[in-house]
């Protein structure tokens, strides 16, 4: 063993060390060995910073793109509603359908994000079940951890081993590659969790809530503002048409405050916002928050020519996706203190509606627009989510206190959910049919969600995971120190020494084994990183085919099912579910066994060794 070798084993030591203890960030890490290696002299300048010039992180790049196009579109918030639906009050049947939609949308986006939108609308699930959160949390965090096995590019490491193969001279992956794998590990996954989730007996709130954010639904109930809900059409002739919302006063008129209107568009219903200057038209439906009586209501509509609309949910919350609400409080030297809420000019200001006010706690109800206001109140404003989150950015009149749990699932461009779902059918069916490499199919497909109007410049930028691929970048030079010091051919050595009599299943068996291990302490990326050479140097050196070790090894770096630490999206889980350490040791770890004999039977099988 040279002292280049034991250099560079020494300072993978060294960053194994710091990835477990994560100090520092393990991108920050990933960066001082850019700078070590070539400080050292193992590799040139050029060799370290080789990854930065990687087809395959641009593909990674691309694909994180494409997945928050998928967000911002409300698909996957549309798909668990479908889910929650169709599930009913069967929790058998609700955990089947979360766990293939999540592995469906975790096959063509990145399986954290899946997990994180996903993470709210289980948490209301459970509580309307009232079922303890841990029962589907662990489901919920398997399914995106066995998204990675559906498709070469559900994964990091898929793309990292696929690389591998071709920098050897061979042709690589092809999308659905690892699908009969992931299909098989999912079926098997959930006849698994539909067993062992009775291990998963979490408590339940008395009164069979959820220890969550606040929602719109609890505002509402804390403001008193059930039963001022009102939904009237515009009639034809009605005098409200061609006059803007500013002349017609309908607040102080008639104690009606339009807080949206729903309006046709082409082939869809939009809730567009209700400011002073919008021109009101025939058929549009008005969203009104009532402080009138009925007799009052009963007279407008006569007047006025509308017709009275019945609703879905309390105080308009099914339309949570385009209106929101949020608590504001009224700090000391506020300018607004001693007004009342009519002379705020609040709409015209911040395109908001205040529909509530608290004082002590207690909401007020009678003469709410006269009530001059005092220093501690709250107000509840409502409006489109836009102006909801510009609040934060205003003048210091006023304190953000709150915004509800909704805001995490608002799709800002729902109604671009067609041309979506055309661009990803185009990046998939440029990259199964081979007509022009992966890395461009998934540049055409982001080119196309921007040309969709699915995505802007700004949010694509924000939705690349920077730390993932500077950590990519950083481990790539590790593994061709390792190859150029000798560690590979050592390592490989060892492994056929070992066990090279012992047949390849018995050695895909060890190779799946030290991936998984290996990956309890550091992230898969970076496992897979090490992982892929030894994998496909050990083929070569026993003479088969370098397919089955690879994807042994890229099976093996999605089976992080262990602990809570091995994936982001184990972590994710863990608060929301209420887990300990021990309850993914329990869990998991039999999983990881079943997925182990499953690889060990499936890959020779598909893939000749």
């Amino acid at each position: 063993m040279n002292h280049e070798l034991l250099l560079v084993l020494g300072l993978l030591a060294v960053v194994v060390c710091l990835f477990i203890i994560n100090r520092p960030r393990m991108d920050v890490v990933a960066l001082l060995v850019i700078l070590a290696l070539p400080l050292s002299g193992i590799l040139t300048v050029e060799q370290a910073l080789a990854g930065f010039s990687d087809p395959n992180v641009v593909l990674i790049a691309a694909l994180f793109v494409i997945g928050e196009g998928l967000v911002r579109t409300g698909i996957a918030y549309r798909i668990g509603e479908w889910m929650s639906e169709r599930a009913g009050n069967s929790e058998a049947r609700l955990l089947v359908l979360l766990m293939v939609a999540v592995a469906g949308l975790g096959s063509v986006m990145s399986s954290t994000g899946v997990v994180a939108i996903f993470i709210p609308v289980v948490l209301s699930i459970a509580a309307r079940l009232q079922l303890s959160p841990s029962r589907l949390m662990m489901p919920l965090s398997f399914a995106g951890l066995i998204s990675g096995m559906l498709s070469l590019v559900a994964t990091p490491p898929n793309v990292v081993v696929h690389s591998e193969l071709v920098r050897h001279g061979e042709a690589g992956f092809g999308f659905f590659s690892f699908t009969p794998f992931g299909l098989v590990v999912l079926v098997l996954g959930i006849g698994y969790m539909l067993l062992t989730r009775h291990w998963l007996n979490g408590e339940v709130r008395k009164d069979g809530r959820v220890e969550s954010r606040r929602t719109l639904l609890d505002l509402v109930l804390d403001y008193k503002l059930s039963g001022r809900e009102r939904r009237l059409r515009i009639r034809p002739h009605s005098p409200l048409i061609g006059h803007t919302l500013g002349e017609l006063e309908l607040r102080t008129r008639h104690g009606a405050n339009v807080i949206g209107i729903e309006r046709q568009h082409k082939f869809t219903t939009r809730v567009i916002a209700a400011d002073s200057g919008t021109v009101l038209q025939q058929g549009d439906v008005l969203l009104l928050d009532l402080f009138a009586n009925r007799d009052d209501l009963r007279s407008l509509c006569q007047t006025m020519l509308l017709e009275p609309l019945h609703f879905k949910a309390a105080y308009f919350i099914d339309q949570s996706q385009e209106l929101g609400m949020a608590e504001i409080s009224l700090p000391p030297g506020s300018q607004l203190i001693g007004k009342s809420i009519l002379e705020l000019t609040f709409r015209t200001r911040y395109d908001l509606n205040v529909v509530g006010l608290r004082r002590d706690q207690v909401a007020i109800e009678e003469q709410l627009l006269e009530e001059k206001l005092r220093l501690g109140d709250t107000l509840l404003v409502v409006g489109p989510w836009k102006a909801v989150r510009q609040l934060q950015g205003k003048p210091r009149d006023f304190l953000v206190l709150s915004l509800p749990a909704e805001i995490d699932q608002v799709a800002p461009a729902r109604t671009r959910a067609p041309q979506a779902l055309l661009s990803l059918a185009v990046m998939v069916g440029l990259m199964v049919s081979g007509l022009v490499p992966n890395v461009i199919a998934a540049l055409i497909g982001c080119l196309l969600m921007g040309a969709g109007r699915c995505i802007d410049m700004n949010s694509a930028y924000r939705a690349i995971h920077w730390q993932s691929l500077v950590l990519i970048v950083g481990m790539l030079p590790f593994a061709l120190a390792l190859q150029k010091t000798g560690g590979i051919d050592l390592a490989v050595g060892a492994l056929v020494g070992l066990l090279g009599d012992a047949g390849p299943r018995v050695i895909l068996a060890c190779l799946f084994a030290v991936t998984a291990v290996i990956g309890l302490f550091i992230s898969n990326t970076a496992t897979a990183v090490l992982m892929a050479p030894v994998a496909v140097s050990t083929a070569q050196q026993l003479g088969m085919s370098p397919y089955p070790f690879a994807m042994t090894v890229a099976l093996a770096a999605s089976a992080a099912f262990m602990t809570p630490v091995s994936s982001p999206v184990n972590t994710l889980v863990l608060g929301p579910g209420q887990y300990r350490f021990a309850d993914f040791v329990k869990v998991g770890v039999p999983f990881t066994v079943l997925v182990m004999l499953v690889t060990v039977m499936m890959v020779p099988w598909l893939f000749r060794l």
